[in-house]
């Protein structure tokens, strides 16, 4: 028998509630007026209600069981680039997913998996309702043009809670009608190929509804963090390369690609074409850093190339309608916040000195109240840089000790469409061509501050070009949450993580020996040539106001055993610092073709009647 719709109205009331506490943040999308219940058929009578249910869905990535805390800050690790939460690895919770020393009891388990249903569930609402109102079809041109941009969006969201739940559980229950509509809601798990097609297809449906970036004016809407159509192409071209790539299968237990993958490589490429097409809409910014300090941390949503293609909007102060970001990851300013997760040294030394992208994305410092001194850190304890707390404004106090921050969470950007596009291309061509090499230029260019000349040497060749891009997108997205699911669809995770755990030891002998170069990426040849690193930096006392200087010896040579005057010493390379606790704390506990996935939590599997399998050995 089905379920009254009684639950559904309530829903959509708590739906509606939900959505409004979210648009008091500083980042607004509309102001509905406050109401306490509405029936659906109300709801879905007029734009501005149907757009109030449509940012409920966008509510379930900002809560801290999405992107506000879990899927930013405790899932995406330890991968080579950054190491997770540290402290005890045994708690069986968020340090020891970072370990991958997972249980299906983990409390952490269940919240971002059943935040994503929520999410499913109020898209499913509207994707079901929004085409049915009268005004779909029948209102002006300006109301039909909104509804169709918010059915579009409900389809995207819905796609980007069901590729969380692949990226993270494998083959999962799949709905895609209101739980209202159901006669069983114990739904077994559906394979993971048949939701992606699912939703690579509903993706397409969305970005022919979508307006472009400059286009959402004509439909009477401001700029903000909406998607619009580039983001929906660049979602859908990430979600063709994950269904193209290695994943883990239930049976065999195995890490395996489908033979079809080209097909998919051929979905990526044609969507990042078609935004790069529109360089009128979507674009890189010329300098690395200004993305992070002047408009993520900043919190101006609209920069002006258009390079911040998706992020989740934060705002409003509460668990559930923002996040803990560049409070549980980024710098410490003035003794509050930051600290977890932490960057490798193998990854602060995997950037080529002239490279801007690494002092924007790992700190070794933190910064004093002043904003002007800092203190260095050890080499390990750096941290990631791009949220960090002295860029924060408009108006964010960094010394404020708050658990919320109101800073989005990025998750795509216009770089990550150049590289997709370079790695579509090599795959389909079996070697890149000229405009697959200007791709990957274009962005290491501009990493290198514009100068072409200090772009490192691409490789023309298939196997070349494809470890070029995993050492580029390596570099280009650092603590952004990406690396582990690259890892994982290129089937490297497991040789990454083998071998950066070797490097690691190296850097830590009583006398550094160089770093062995990954096999798994191309490496410049000074990334072998590093034994000669300083087991001990320096650090300046105080700085004036124009004097961004840290150190007081370099990085990339042996430091003097006379401490310089008016500095303080802190570790760096070796025994001391790099030990063996803390080089087997790094995901020690992962195992291949069992820890690329998570189990499902235990009350889930108890709760669905003998439905649900625990798969994957667990």
């Amino acid at each position: 028998m089905k379920r009254t719709n009684i639950f559904t109205i309530k829903y959509l009331s708590l739906l509606l509630i939900a959505s409004t506490t979210l648009l008091i943040s500083c980042k607004k999308f509309l102001e509905p007026e406050p109401v306490s219940s509405f029936s659906q058929k109300f709801v879905f009578s007029n734009v501005p209600y149907a757009k109030s249910a449509v940012i409920g869905i966008y509510n379930s990535l900002s809560t801290q069981n999405a992107y506000g805390l879990y899927l930013s800050g405790y899932y995406p690790y330890d991968t080579d680039e950054m190491m997770g939460a540290g402290g005890a690895t045994r708690d069986n919770e968020r340090r020891d997913l970072a370990r991958y020393n997972v249980i299906s009891s983990n409390g952490g388990l269940s919240t971002a998996y059943s935040n994503c249903y929520a999410g499913i569930e109020r898209a499913n609402i509207c994707i079901q309702q929004i085409p049915l109102m009268d005004l779909y079809s029948n209102g002006s041109p300006l109301q039909k043009g909104q509804l169709r941009r918010l059915y579009g969006e409900a389809l995207t969201l819905r796609a980007q809670f069901y590729f969380d739940l692949i990226k993270h559980w494998g083959d999962v229950p799949a709905a895609f009608s209101p739980s209202a509509e159901s006669e069983n809601l114990f739904l077994p798990k559906t394979d993971r190929d048949t939701i992606y097609d699912r939703i690579i297809g509903d993706l397409k449906i969305a970005s022919d509804l979508m307006p472009w970036r400059t286009e959402v004016a004509t439909l009477g809407d401001a700029a903000d963090e909406r998607l619009t159509k580039g983001a929906v192409k660049a979602l859908r071209a990430r979600i063709a390369l994950a269904r193209a790539g290695y994943s883990l299968r239930r049976s065999p237990q195995q890490m395996q690609r489908r033979p079809d993958y080209l097909k998919y490589y051929t979905i990526a490429r044609d969507e990042c074409a078609e935004v790069m097409a529109r360089r009128d809409q979507h674009n890189l910014n010329p300098s690395y850093k200004a993305v992070w300090k002047d408009y993520v941390c900043s919190r101006l949503a609209n920069e002006p190339n258009g390079e911040l293609m998706f992020q989740v909007a934060e705002g409003g102060a509460t668990g559930t309608t923002d996040g803990r970001i560049g409070i549980y990851n980024g710098t410490r300013f003035a003794g509050v916040g930051g600290g977890s997760p932490l960057v490798l040294p193998t990854y602060y030394y995997a950037f080529d000195s002239t490279d801007v992208r690494r002092d924007v994305t790992a700190v070794p410092y933190e910064t004093k109240s002043d904003g002007i001194n800092r203190t260095g850190h050890a080499i390990t304890s750096i941290y990631d840089g791009k949220y960090r707390r002295e860029w924060w404004a408009n108006p964010a106090n960094p010394t404020n000790a708050t658990l919320f921050s109101g800073i989005n969470w990025v998750l795509i950007r216009f770089s990550d469409v150049l590289l997709m596009y370079a790695e579509a291309v090599n795959e389909i061509n079996h070697g890149p061509t000229a405009d697959a090499l200007a791709a990957v230029t274009e962005v290491s260019k501009r990493a290198h501050s514009g100068n072409a000349a200090l772009v490192p040497n691409i490789p023309a060749d298939y196997d070349g070009f494809f470890k070029f891009i995993v050492r580029e997108r390596y570099l280009e997205f650092g603590s952004e949450g990406i690396r582990k699911y690259d890892l994982i669809r290129w089937n490297l995770l497991q040789t990454a993580l083998n071998e950066t755990r070797i490097n690691l030891g190296n850097l830590g002998n009583a006398t550094p020996v160089a770093m062995n170069a990954p096999s798994y990426m191309a490496s410049p040849a000074a990334y072998c040539l590093v034994s000669s690193l300083p087991q001990f930096m320096y650090y300046f006392n105080t700085t004036s106001a124009d004097d961004s200087r840290i150190w007081a010896n370099s990085l990339y040579k042996p430091a003097s055993s006379t401490v310089p005057a008016g500095t303080t010493r802190v570790p760096w390379v070796g025994y001391n610092q790099i030990n063996p606790v803390y080089t087997s704390l790094f995901a020690f506990a992962f195992q291949p073709n069992k820890s690329e996935l998570y189990p499902i939590y235990i009350n889930v599997i108890n709760a669905s009647s003998g439905v649900l399998t625990q798969d994957y050995g667990y």
